[in-house]
């Protein structure tokens, strides 16, 4: 028997949506404890900038922050005993330092400085993974959407045939939604703040040390760690955790979207679309499951749920808070790790999506010409007069179930459509509206 992960290393065995992605590496553990040090090593260099601490400190915290030097076990361990693994780093770290340097290690900070700034080094690392799988997504679907800008469908409203529409726009609209994830994600990535606010947020510490300048200390810790600036410490205004709630919440269900209609159009009867290699089953051999779409399903029903936890710190009490804070960690995390998983799984979706026009010319015949009934109603009513057109399509509409008849048989035999190009109106390719237009103006987002 052999182990290639030590014990109890999260390996993702129960979280198929996420195990193995980019977003993975990017919130494990490792990549905690590598974003707790550059936040240490950070706010040394920003004071060394300043001239409130040597440029040997800066250099000496820099050179011992590194991840291996460290044990994430040892750290786990004593996590527990103060509330956070800052407390238990801070002491490896000022030890790994020496004595010369070491008081400069986390000088006037607050564990939640720390905690807060990592966390949103890696929520920008792992958005860096979302943002180029959603990039790969809508070049995928966009030249699905082009590709297939006029192949006709049935359009289906509440479960049910409603009239034609086209696979291109159906396309172009999952596009749509990813583009409107990658803006939503975009936008908060770039505005990530670093934090800075010593025990109770007024930087007093800073002070004590010699800061003259809070703004200008703030502005160099978070040009150091490569976050924003915020304009006010954050420990109890957690705005910028909300929004990366809201915005990978949003993320999960764009995908989500593009998912479940994956999964409708590719069931047996359908068969409209498949995905590129589906997986297989335990006991049916013939079987190809869209695996993709249901891990994307997964996920945008999982997202809401950790994005309401992380809503609900929002409530956090005084200057820092006993649990709203603490609480946020895992779930945040968490929705990292779904997200981007969720990302990745949708690139390969997109990509390898394969479309099957024949079956959706097969369907669109399911309601033996129906489908176009809509069209026959505003078509047939100068001729016939608004009242009787319906009439007629409605018993028509009966006759055509009652008697397994197409409606084009049944419509050839009333005498006062004798002159009307049946053949026309009946044909779904010529009442798709603008679809090909709208497809087209929505290709022109970039």
């Amino acid at each position: 028997m052999t182990s290639a992960s030590p014990p109890y290393a999260d390996t993702g065995l129960l979280a198929p949506e996420w195990a193995l992605s980019g977003a993975a590496s990017e919130t494990s553990d490792h990549a905690y404890l590598r974003a707790l040090l550059d936040a240490e090593a950070a706010l040394t260099r920003a004071q060394a900038a300043l001239g409130l601490a040597p440029a040997g400190a800066a250099a000496a915290v820099t050179e011992a922050a590194v991840p291996e030097r460290f044990g994430i076990r040892s750290l786990a361990a004593r996590t527990a005993d103060g509330g956070n693994p800052v407390i238990p780093l801070v002491a490896d770290l000022t030890a790994a330092v020496g004595a010369e340097y070491g008081p400069y290690v986390h000088r006037g900070a607050t564990s939640q400085d720390i905690m807060d700034t990592a966390t949103m080094l890696v929520a920008a690392r792992a958005l860096a993974v979302v943002l180029a799988d959603l990039g790969r997504t809508e070049q995928a679907l966009a030249r699905l959407a082009a590709a297939h800008r006029d192949t006709v469908l049935p359009g289906r409203t509440l479960t049910q045939h409603a009239v034609p529409t086209t696979f291109g726009l159906k396309a172009a609209g999952w596009r749509s939604l990813v583009l409107d994830a990658r803006d939503r994600v975009t936008l908060v990535r770039d505005a990530l703040p670093a934090q800075l606010g010593g025990a109770a947020g007024t930087l007093a510490a800073f002070r004590a040390y010699g800061t003259e300048d809070e703004a200008a200390l703030t502005r160099a810790y978070a040009r150091e760690a490569g976050l924003a600036a915020p304009a006010l410490p954050w420990h109890t205004l957690r705005t910028p955790v909300a929004d990366l709630a809201g915005c990978l919440a949003f993320t999960a269900g764009a995908l989500g979207k593009f998912a479940v209609d994956v999964l409708t159009l590719s069931r047996t009867e359908t068969g409209e679309v498949s995905e590129g290699s589906g997986g297989g089953s335990s006991a049916m051999p013939h079987k190809a499951n869209p695996v993709r779409a249901t891990l994307l399903a997964a996920a945008a029903r999982r997202a809401p749920q950790l994005a309401a936890t992380l809503y609900g710190c929002l409530a956090a009490e005084d200057e820092r808070p006993a649990g709203a804070w603490h609480a946020e960690w895992e779930p945040l995390r968490d929705l990292l790790r779904l997200v981007g998983g969720a990302a990745g799984h949708a690139a390969e979706l997109a990509g390898g999506l394969r479309v099957h026009p024949a079956a959706m010319r097969r369907n669109l015949g399911i309601t033996r010409g129906l489908i176009v009934s809509e069209r026959l109603s505003a078509a047939l009513a100068p001729v016939l007069g608004r009242a009787r057109a319906k009439e007629l399509l409605t018993e028509l509409a009966r006759r055509a179930h009652a008697e397994d008849r197409p409606l084009s048989g049944l419509l050839s035999e009333v005498d006062e459509l004798k002159d009307v190009d049946l053949d026309d109106l009946l044909d779904p390719a010529h009442y798709t509206g603008f679809a090909g237009s709208l497809t087209d103006r929505a290709l022109e987002r970039p």
